[in-house]
This record gives C-alpha cells, structure tokens and sequence, in this order.
C-alpha cells in the first residue's frame, strides 16, 4: 500500500520523550505532565496550559541502573523507565501526577523523586489512590482522590483553571481526538484492510506521549486519505488477531506480530484504542470531574479491577472486539514480571480459549522486544494452528 502521509513524521516524534512537538509546547509555556498510567484520567491532565507525557523508554539498550535499584524480578518496563530517567530523559518534566495502582510502577516514579532526576524548578509528585472495584463508593472515593492529588496541585503550583468550563475543554479534546482515531479503526474490520495494525499503533501511540491539538490536522488528514487507500490486493498476513494484555509502548513489536503473518485488527491493551480512546459521554446530572472519573471506572478494563463482574466484563469485551473485527484468534501478552497481568493473561487465556472458543497466544515478554526470535516462531506456529483449524472446519462443512 502507499505510504501514509505522516507515518514516518509520527515514526521519527515516537523515538524521544522530549519529541519535537513536546519542546514546541513548552517553548509556548505549558505545563510538561509525566503520566505512568491510565487510571489517572488524561483530561485532567490535558486542562489549558499544560498537556500529558506518557512515559516510556524507546530505544533501550541496557536497564542496568534501573535493575540496580529496583531489583531483577520487577517489570522491565519500570526497570526501563528509571534507567531513561537517571539517563536524563526525562528533564523537561513539571510534574509527575500518579496514581497507587501499580506498586512496580510507584517504587520506578518514588526512585525518580529520591535520587531527584527531573530538574525543573517547581517539580513534585503526586500519589493518588485509585479503585479496585466498580460501584458508587468506589467513585466517590476515586473523585475525592483526582480532586485532592491531581487538581488541587496543579492549580496550587501552575495556577491551571481547573473549573468545570476548563474540565468540559479537555473532554472536548480528548473526544475529539478518540473520534478521529475511532474512525480510522473502523476501516480495520474491512476483510483486506487499508491500514496496518502497525501504522495504527503508530497512529495511536503518538496521542498519548504528545501534545494533542497539533495532531488533529494529521489525524483529520489520514482519515480522508484512508478512503482513497488501495490495500495490497494479497495481504501477507494469514490471520486476524487481537493482541491483549499489559502495555505495549513499542509499535515494532505488531510490526513483528504481522511480519510473522497475524495482522492486528483490534488492540486491547495499554497505550491501545480500546477502552482508551473511546469517547466520554458526560451526563447531564452530573458534575464534569464525577462524569470523567465514572467514565475511566465503569468502562475501564485494567486487571487492577478485581470484582467479579469487572473480570466477567474484560472476557466479553474481548470477544465484542474479536467478533466486531473478525479476528481468528486472540494473542494475550504481558511484560515480564507484571503482576497483574501475569494473573489475568494465564486466567483470560483458560476462559477464551475454553468458553469461548478461541485460538489463544499466551506469551510473556521482554519490554525491549526488537527482533525476538523464539518470540517470532511462536507467532508463526500460531498462524499456522490457525489455519489448520480453518481447513478442518471448512472440510467437516463439505461433508
């Protein structure tokens, strides 16, 4: 297929924390926010005059100062983080706002505070304690923590309007750009779709480590280029998948999932479109900052979720995207030593492959994936099982 206008531009931005759209924003006087995960809810920290960060580490190499001081047997993606950030990668930081959810993830953001790794002036960090469960005095509590550990310092130290017009603004935003990005995903349940899972992730991933009004022009301009997209007539993917599980903040490692020939039709994972950038629907009883946070809770899919129906829920969640986006199976992936997904994938591979029927990957991971060999060759015997499953099934129908 021809290239898409700005793959190579976002390709290039995805390789430094501190990309070029980044530097523009705080040479315009925005407040940097560094942002370890999604259960702090990003309009907060996009209100007017300050934008979000998420925090990653393209192009590790070694993780031997984050090991150090965070141990062998923790994730390799907070191992990782740590190392960017005693490297300086993470300088032009304002603030770090987090929440308690991950205890991997704090012990990474509590290192970068003690050893002091990001310099600007008036830098601090915040902890906020998030919910496990799903009800009405989950949200009450999960309102009252975004309020005290998210907009009460921000409009503390940088003076952010954090009124309810300002709120309203920062949803717009975000469902202005969850919009875009869900229209151009639909173009992947097309039998022989016109856009890779790669370019997509590429796509995707842009619009949680940049700025986002600067990318609305290049996702408005990829959706109307989208329709005109001839796709390659024989696509070298054999199968339809989708890839679950723990963050994945690298888009090589679907450029190596769809070299090995299972094309990535629908991402549920960290960093991916869906439950990230579906749209919020504020409601009108309700205040902005209780709409937002019942939004992130209720439709939230994260395994830090624990009550029964919450883990019911993320089973047929994946399979509405499997059937919504005629995927052939389901590849569940975690970084090693993640805690929480380490329970889910081993669980969620049993139900989907035993209750719903579905061909299932389970694989764990280094953070840094590059050109994963065995990784690569379990990929292909997937394939390959699942295009035996579809000869025997097309034979017992001929019978």
């Amino acid at each position: 297929m021809k290239d898409l206008t700005h793959i190579y531009e976002l390709e290039r931005l995805l390789q430094d924390a501190h990309n070029d759209l980044v530097r523009q924003a705080r040479a315009e006087g925005e407040i940097a926010i560094g942002s370890v995960c999604s259960l702090i809810p990003e309009p907060l920290l996009n209100l007017p005059g300050c934008f979000s960060v998420r925090l990653r580490a393209p192009r590790t190499g070694s993780i031997e100062m984050g090991t150090y001081y965070m141990t062998s047997i923790m994730c390799e993606a907070c191992r990782a983080i740590l190392e960017r950030a005693i490297e300086g990668g993470y300088q032009f930081l304002d603030c770090m706002l987090a929440p308690d959810a991950c205890a991997q993830m704090n012990r990474c953001v509590e290192n970068m505070e003690k050893l002091q790794l990001c310099s600007q002036e008036h830098f601090f960090v915040t902890y906020a304690d998030v919910p496990m469960k799903s009800d009405e005095s989950a949200l009450r509590h999960y309102v009252r923590q975004m309020r005290q550990y998210v907009l009460n310092p921000l409009a503390e130290h940088f003076r952010i309007d954090t009124s309810d017009e300002a709120l309203r603004e920062a949803v717009s935003l975000h469902n202005r750009i969850c919009g875009l990005l869900m229209e151009i995903a639909a173009f992947r349940a097309e039998d022989n779709p016109r856009i890779t899972g790669y370019e997509f992730a590429v796509l995707c991933l842009a619009t949680y480590c940049c700025p986002k009004a600067p990318l609305i022009p290049i996702l408005e301009e990829t959706l109307a280029q989208l329709p005109e997209r001839q796709p390659d007539p024989h696509s070298s993917c054999r199968a339809r998948v989708v890839l679950a599980g723990s963050e994945i903040d690298d888009p090589e490692l679907i450029r190596m999932i769809e070299e090995a020939g299972a094309l990535v039709v629908a991402d549920r994972f960290c960093l991916g479109a869906f439950p990230g950038r579906e749209e919020i629907r504020l409601r009108e009883n309700e205040d902005v900052l209780t709409g937002i946070c019942r939004h992130y809770m209720e439709g939230g899919q994260c395994p830090r979720f624990m009550n029964t129906e919450k883990i019911r829920d993320r089973h047929e969640y994946i399979h509405g995207l499997a059937r919504r986006f005629h995927a052939d199976g389901i590849i569940f992936q975690q970084i090693k030593f993640c805690d929480y997904w380490g329970y889910e994938r081993a669980y969620g591979t049993r139900v989907m492959r035993e209750q719903y029927g579905y061909p299932v990957l389970s694989i764990d991971r280094p953070y840094a994936v590059g050109n994963a060999g065995q990784l690569r060759t379990r990929v292909q015997a997937f394939v390959e099982s699942m295009e035996i499953k579809k000869l025997k099934e097309k034979n017992v129908n001929l019978r």
